[in-house]
């Protein structure tokens, strides 16, 4: 019963730990997110209109 107890507290804390590694993620993605200027945004936006309104040249 003990070593089962012992994995409990093991899986638990490996839980935690992807948690809080998910976290740090979504925070530095949040972070670099932020680091854009109104202006580069909306020159990325505009690239990826252009690009996704172009006409393919593959295309049969």
């Amino acid at each position: 019963m003990r070593q089962r107890m012992r994995w409990w507290k093991v899986l638990g804390l490996a839980g935690l730990a992807g948690v809080a590694a998910s976290g740090v993620v979504i925070a530095r993605a949040e972070r670099r997110r932020r680091a854009y200027t109104p202006e580069e945004i909306r020159d990325r936006l505009r690239d990826r209109h252009a690009e996704a309104t172009a006409p393919a040249d593959d295309a049969r």
